[in-house]
């Protein structure tokens, strides 16, 4: 969420900033809101200054003649009115401030200086290429021919146990599959100093508002029928950095900045992707991310984008898979992010880069909706941390760049050589 009070001081460039992003932010009516509710308090102020000075009223009354019963009706009628008047200017105050966090909690976070101007993801920029794409004397299967063909990969069983855009694994891809997890966790542990969390698959409505799912993308949302509200996780993100919610960090504690890794299943509605990436595993409603997420100071996020992406492109190192990095632009940037790389692998298959992980700085945005905050032993008094995540790297789809990768012209696979020792060896997954 936005600082009300730099929204309030510098609204038009607060506009001109979301403008580069695409969003038309409604400062007309945001002024009136915060028109009503500066009213709202000054009348709230004068009628608590209002029933001070009447509270004296009785002995005034008393000296000029009035009987002391009929002074004290007096000030208690007038005190009774002011009373229900105090009582209707906190109402207002707090239905005003209520649509005013309302209209704020709807409101993207402001990009980056460093962000590209750009209409969609056809805008991002990119900045660098690591490897060089495979060529082939056959022509490139993708993946789905590919699982198929080593009988590990069937999209007819999982349609039948649950319905569209659902896989079962079995075989050497399931083994393929969780020996990426295993690697993935293994190398943020050991080699980025990341420390593991086991979190629930399952949040309530509060951990999704802190992140930036709700209000605004509840359709995106797989929401269970419960009381209270719960919602599965679109992604681990938000369990783990919900962990930082209503908390206060010594200085200590946080050290140079937190660095959490988590392995979850991640679930979503896909809403308005209805015709894309129908075929195979790119777009599922279920899939699995190893996620990265750290707690820094302020002074030290941007360091702290650069760092968390570089973790996630050791991965893709590691595994010997061309990518590429893109800084998204203004209209491909996500709600709470100020800024993100994209990190695209190439897949032979479909002869083209695609996006494998978004690391994303969020700024104060999501810690201000959280109330995640640390102790500035300097100003002596808690400020709000900054936030940031990444796919670390999203499990399915690096499975579909190393088969495509991989791929022979007999339809075996190559296995990574940083992979086989998770695989007792194995170097080649056969038809």
């Amino acid at each position: 969420m936005l600082d009300l009070k730099q929204v309030r001081d510098n609204l038009d460039e607060v506009r001109q900033q979301l403008k580069l992003r695409g969003f038309d932010f409604d400062a007309d009516r945001f002024e009136a809101l915060d028109a009503r509710r500066k009213a709202a308090d000054i009348r709230h102020q004068d009628l608590l200054a209002q029933r001070k000075s009447a509270s004296k009223k009785i002995g005034e009354l008393v000296q000029s003649g009035v009987p002391v019963d009929e002074a004290k009706q007096t000030v208690n009628e007038t005190l009774e009115k002011i009373a229900a008047d105090i009582d209707a200017a906190t109402e207002e105050a707090a239905t005003v401030s209520a649509e005013l966090r309302e209209l704020l909690m709807s409101v993207p976070n402001i990009p980056s200086p460093r962000v590209p101007e750009g209409a969609d993801e056809a805008d991002n920029v990119e900045v660098q290429r690591w490897g060089t794409p495979a060529s082939f004397d056959f022509e490139a299967k993708d993946h789905v021919d590919l699982g198929e063909g080593l009988g590990g990969l069937d999209f007819d069983t999982a349609s039948k146990l649950t319905g569209a855009r659902f896989a079962v694994l079995s075989g050497d891809l399931a083994r393929l599959h969780r020996a990426l997890i295993n690697f993935m966790l293994d190398m943020h542990l050991g080699q980025h100093g990341y420390r593991e969390l086991n979190v629930p698959y399952i949040v309530n409505a509060d951990s999704l508002l802190g992140t930036g799912q709700l209000p605004k993308f509840g359709e995106d949302l797989f929401k269970l029928h419960h009381d209270p509200d719960y919602y599965l996780i679109p992604t681990a993100e938000v369990p783990v950095t919900n962990i930082a919610r209503d908390r206060i960090f010594e200085s200590e504690e946080l050290g140079e900045g937190l660095r959490f890794t988590a392995h979850t299943p991640c679930f979503r509605s896909e809403a308005g992707s209805h015709g894309r990436d129908t075929r195979g595993m790119i777009r599922q409603h279920q899939f699995e991310k190893v996620e990265l997420v750290h707690l820094v100071r302020p002074a030290d996020s941007d360091a702290a984008l650069e760092s968390l992406t570089g973790h996630a492109e050791a991965v893709l190192q590691a595994l010997a898979l061309p990518y590429r990095k893109v800084i998204l632009c203004g209209g491909d940037l996500g709600f709470s992010a100020r800024m993100t790389y994209d990190l695209e692998v190439w897949l032979p298959g479909q002869s083209c880069y695609r996006e494998i992980s978004s690391c994303s700085n969020m700024g104060d945005f999501q810690a201000r909706r959280m109330q995640a905050r640390w102790r500035n032993p300097e100003a002596n008094k808690p400020e709000l941390l900054h936030t940031l995540n990444g796919s670390g790297l999203a499990v399915g789809r690096t499975l579909v760049a190393v088969l495509e990768n991989g791929q022979r012209e007999d339809g075996s696979v190559t296995v990574p050589e940083a992979l086989q020792p998770y695989l007792g060896g194995q170097a080649v997954l056969e038809p």
